[in-house]
């Protein structure tokens, strides 16, 4: 099958892998980075109750723990990818 089914988010590619969620393009100045801390199960359904969300850089010549450009924990997934959004656009906006 073909890789390029990318799953999109308001105009930016949503990847995961584990409990690790990547929000952006490798390509541009920053990315979110969404970490599932918790979660419980829903009518056998896994569902995120407690979310990291950190806005990074992506030059691969920043050391790993100066990447990180802000960071905050949410409940719930929705409530941490929508405050991820509104720091990833406002940050390459402000190019």
């Amino acid at each position: 099958m073909a890789e390029n089914n990318v799953l999109m988010y308001k105009g930016h590619p949503l990847m995961r892998k584990d409990n690790l969620v990547y929000y952006g393009s490798m390509a541009d100045k920053y990315i979110i980075m969404l970490q599932i801390l918790e979660s419980t199960n829903v009518s056998d359904l896994s569902v995120a109750t407690k979310v990291s969300v950190q806005l990074q850089l992506t030059d691969p010549a920043v050391k790993s723990r100066d990447r990180v450009v802000k960071k905050s924990e949410k409940d719930g997934f929705y409530t941490a990818l929508d405050v991820g959004c509104v720091w990833l656009e406002r940050a390459l906006a402000s190019k």
